[in-house]
């Protein structure tokens, strides 16, 4: 089992049932964490660090399997313009390692938080738990619930 992690606490503080999926910490990506698994693609979430003009980072969380479209996130956001914010930046920003980087984890960073829409679509999914190697599944509701993720479309078809 691995170590209670500060999403896992805050998780069982609102008594949400969740499920812990651990593997090597050399993957870092979340399709590569659905090869190990077995799983399809569209069921392991990224979380992806992205920089508005002007405020704090968004935090949105897509599909394995799809690709954020920017102008897409922009203006459902209500943004005129947004970038994805670089490894080292990401990195300094929210005080994780990309491959381990987890809305759930920076809850008491208050950060915006979006989802995909297709995620709608699935019971559950499998996000980063803050932590390279560790990665929780939960149901899709309560991820949304506790991180006050505002469903989007982020993505092309």
């Amino acid at each position: 089992m691995a170590q209670k992690l500060n999403s896992m606490r805050l998780l069982d503080r609102q008594k949400i049932a969740y499920s812990v999926r651990q593997f090597p910490d050399t993957i870092h990506s979340a399709d590569g964490v659905a090869d190990y698994f077995g799983l399809p693609h569209h069921v392991v979430y990224k979380t992806l660090v992205v920089l508005p003009a002007k405020g704090k980072p968004l935090l949105v969380m897509v599909a394995g399997s799809r690709e954020l479209n920017l102008k897409q996130l922009a203006r459902a956001v209500g943004e005129k313009k947004v970038q994805m914010a670089a490894k080292k930046d990401a990195e300094r920003l929210t005080g994780l390692q990309t491959g381990g980087i987890s809305a759930l984890a920076l809850m008491h960073k208050n950060f915006r938080v979006f989802i995909d829409r297709p995620a709608l679509e699935l019971d559950t999914v499998l996000v980063s738990a803050g932590k390279r190697g560790v990665n929780l599944e939960l149901a899709v509701p309560d991820l949304i619930r506790v991180t006050g993720a505002r469903p989007i479309t982020a993505t092309d078809e």
